[in-house]
Parts: C-alpha cells; sequence; structure tokens
C-alpha cells in the first residue's frame, strides 16, 4: 500500500544529500573559481592587466579594502553591519597625519592613528550592545558624524605631508612585497587566529547563529558585540594609517563609499548576512574580486558610474546567491 514511500524518501535524502554537497564545496572552492575566471577574463579583455606593476598596484589597492572587510567579517558573522568603516578611516589616518606633523615619533603617530579608530569602533559597540540599538542605525551615524569630525580637523582642506615618517607603510616594500600587503596577509592570519583557535571567536559564531541561546548558554553576549566592534574599527584605524601612507597626506574625504567594497567582500566570500556562517579566508578572495573587477575596468576605460553600475549588480547578486545558500539549507 505504502510501496512508494520508501523509494519517495530515499530519493530526497539523496537530492538533499546534493544539495548539503553543492552548498559545501561552493563555499569552499565556488568563489576562488569565481576568482580564477574573472582573471582570465581581465587578463583577455584588459590591456596590460598581466603586467607585473598592475599586478602590484592591485595587490596595493586590494589590501587596504580587504582590511576594511576583515573586521566587517567579524561584525557580519554577529547579524551586524558597520556603515561607518570609511569614515573612521579617514579620521584615523587624519589622526595620525596630525600627530606626525605636531612632533609625534612616527611609530606612536601609528598607534595612535589605529586607536583612534579602536575608539570610534567602540563607541559603536556601546550603543549597539549596551543600548540594544539596531547597528544599522547607529553606523549610519557614526558615518556622518566622523565624516565631519576628519573635516573639522582640518578645516576642511586635506593636509599634505610630502616628508611623512611612516610613508613606507603605504609605498615601501618587505623581501619585494609591497608593505600593505605584508600588513594585510598580518591582519588576515591574526583574525582567522581569533576565530579559528579562541574562545572569543567562537562566541562570536554563536552569537550570530543565536543571540538568545549564546546569552542562556552563559556568553557575555555584550563583551563580545563590544570587543568585534572594537576590532573592526581598529581594522580600519590601520586601514586609515595605511591609505595616508600611500597618499602622503590627510585626506577628510579618504574612505567615501569604501563601506560598499567591504560588504561586498564580505558577502562574496560566503559570509552570510544574517550572522553566524562564514569564513575569513572567504572574506579576502572576495576583497581580490572587487580590486580584480575594478582594475579591468579602469584598464579597459569603463566610464566611472558605468563601473558604479556594475560593482552594483555584483552586490546584489552577492546577496541574492547568500538568500539562496540559506534558502537551500533550511529546505533541507
Amino acid at each position: 500500500m505504502n510501496t512508494t514511500a520508501a523509494p519517495d524518501a530515499a530519493a530526497d535524502a539523496k537530492a538533499v544529500r546534493k544539495d548539503f554537497a553543492f552548498a559545501y564545496w561552493w563555499d569552499r572552492v565556488g568563489i576562488a573559481l569565481v576568482l580564477l575566471l574573472l582573471i582570465v577574463l581581465m587578463a583577455v579583455m584588459a590591456p596590460h592587466f598581466l603586467s607585473l606593476d598592475n599586478a602590484l598596484n592591485v595587490a596595493r589597492a586590494v589590501s587596504i579594502n580587504a582590511i576594511l572587510a576583515a573586521g566587517m567579517t567579524m561584525i557580519i558573522l554577529t547579524g551586524g553591519i558597520d556603515l561607518s568603516v570609511g569614515s573612521i578611516l579617514a579620521v584615523s589616518g587624519v589622526g595620525a597625519v596630525l600627530l606626525w606633523t605636531a612632533g609625534i615619533p612616527s611609530p606612536l603617530a601609528v598607534l595612535g592613528g589605529i586607536v583612534i579608530g579602536a575608539a570610534a569602533g567602540s563607541i559603536n559597540g556601546v550603543f549597539v550592545a549596551w543600548l540594544a540599538l539596531p547597528a544599522f542605525i547607529v553606523t549610519l551615524g557614526s558615518m556622518t558624524y566622523l565624516r565631519g569630525l576628519a573635516y573639522s580637523l582640518l578645516n576642511g582642506q586635506p593636509l599634505v605631508a610630502s616628508e611623512l615618517g611612516y610613508r613606507g607603510l603605504g609605498n615601501g616594500t618587505i623581501a619585494g612585497i609591497p608593505s600593505p600587503v605584508v600588513l594585510m596577509v598580518l591582519v588576515y592570519a591574526l583574525f582567522w587566529f581569533i576565530l579559528e583557535r579562541t574562545k572569543f571567536g567562537r562566541h562570536i559564531y554563536a552569537v550570530g547563529g543565536n543571540m538568545e541561546a549564546a546569552r542562556l548558554a552563559g556568553i557575555n553576549v555584550k563583551w563580545v558585540l563590544l570587543r568585534v566592534y572594537m576590532l573592526a574599527g581598529a581594522a580600519a584605524g590601520l586601514a586609515g594609517v595605511i591609505f595616508s601612507a600611500r597618499v602622503l597626506s590627510a585626506q577628510p574625504t579618504a574612505g567615501t563609499g569604501y563601506e560598499l567594497d567591504a560588504i561586498a567582500a564580505v558577502v562574496l566570500g560566503g559570509t552570510s548576512l544574517m550572522g553566524g556562517r562564514g569564513r575569513i579566508q572567504g572574506t579576502l578572495v572576495g576583497a581580490v574580486i572587487i580590486g580584480v573587477l575594478s582594475n579591468g575596468l579602469i584598464l579597459m576605460n569603463v566610464p566611472f558610474f558605468y563601473q558604479l553600475l556594475i560593482k552594483g549588480i555584483v552586490i546584489i547578486i552577492a546577496v541574492a546567491l547568500d538568500s539562496l545558500k540559506r534558502l537551500g539549507r533550511s529546505s533541507s
């Protein structure tokens, strides 16, 4: 009477295993294949794309967005968002240059820029964790007031520092590798260790997976959120210092729109916008994809407004893929 029940159940189980296997391997190698295909496409279409000089330019450009995206990954893993990282970059770079021009030694000026970023991130964390305000609203406000602070510190004008003491962080090399790339690798190594090898990292995933369950399990959710936003702010502060070292100046307009590229890199890398699922390695690949795409479009002389259009479509596709993956997992 129910002879078809068992075959149907077996077929459903097989389909579920196939969907899970696809999602598993896509999360791990799918985005890398996309990057490889994009590189091949740009090598064919964009002149001089494969030249060594261009590769170094791409690496330097990617490093700043990748560092921002590393901090953004931690925040999104908790189910939050940070729209202020571009403004934190600006005010941290301005602060570091002002400290150096005031006679502060270069190492302390660099540290000061990072501390400014960490402080700005901590303020976001306090509002999100202790006042339970939506991260979107808090960081939207921070994006505005921090940008205004960057302008105010310079009276609305950039400050050129052609002899900037820490300029090597933006334009120097270490063993032939651009300094920003070395710093990027160190940041990702640190964040990978935190997420994969520490109790704090496990707490981040737990909070993003189910905040209430994490609280009931004894995790201090407020402190987890505060430290996550502080670390993301420190990463943005480092990115601001590197940016100021690259352009040898304090620019109040620095980092405008960078938060969108950072979010796109995180989502492209497979981190779920709903929190609790993602890998820092994927974010790095996502940042490289954004950098390669931007560089290739510039080399092909694509107008700036079309570049914005294409990057916007990429972000939408990334979010759509994240949604489809979540639907696939929930149906299984």
